[in-house]
C-alpha cells in the first residue's frame, strides 16, 4: 500500500517529492554556512559559482531556518538576491522591512547597509549574487537585534 501511495504522489507532483517540513527549492541547501559568525540562527550555503578568470561573479544558494538572518552588512560592489522559496525579510538601514516571497528580486546598490533572512515562522531561500568582483568586498557589521527584526 505504501508503494502505491508513493507512486501516486510522484505521478501527481510530476516526480517532485519533498519530505514533510522540507523547504521546496530548486537547489540543494548545502552545508552549514561557513560564515555563520555573521548570522543569527542556522543557515546553509551551496556555492553555485565561485569567482574565476572567466566568470567574474560569486553566486550562492543560501537557505535560512525560521527566524535566521544576516548581520547588518554592506557590499562595496552591490548584491542581487533572487528569492526561490519560503518567506523572508529584507531591510535597508533607515527604511521599513520588506516581506520577500518566491520570485522577488532585490537589487542592493553598493555600500547600502542592509540585512536579510527568514520570516519568524518560515524557512527561506535565495540566490545571492555578488557582482563587480574582484572589487566587491563585504563589510560585516553588528547583529540585527530581536527588536529590529520584529
Amino acid at each position: 500500500m505504501k508503494k502505491i501511495l508513493l507512486l501516486l504522489t510522484l505521478l501527481i507532483t510530476g516526480g517532485t517529492l519533498t519530505m514533510a517540513g522540507e523547504l521546496n527549492q530548486p537547489f540543494a541547501k548545502g552545508e552549514i554556512n561557513p560564515y555563520s559568525q555573521y548570522f543569527t540562527g542556522t543557515t546553509h550555503l551551496n556555492r553555485l559559482v565561485a569567482k574565476d578568470e572567466v566568470f567574474n561573479s560569486s553566486i550562492g544558494n543560501v537557505t535560512f531556518e525560521k527566524g535566521a538572518r544576516t548581520n547588518w552588512h554592506k557590499h562595496s560592489g552591490g548584491q542581487i538576491l533572487l528569492v526561490t522559496a519560503g518567506e523572508g525579510r529584507y531591510q535597508e538601514k533607515g527604511k521599513e522591512i520588506q516581506i520577500l516571497k518566491a520570485g522577488d528580486v532585490v537589487k542592493i546598490p553598493p555600500n547600502v547597509e542592509h540585512w536579510h533572512g527568514a520570516a519568524p515562522d518560515s524557512e527561506f531561500a535565495h540566490i545571492s549574487i555578488e557582482p563587480n568582483l574582484p572589487n566587491n568586498s563585504t563589510t560585516w557589521l553588528e547583529a540585527v537585534t530581536d527588536e529590529q527584526y520584529k
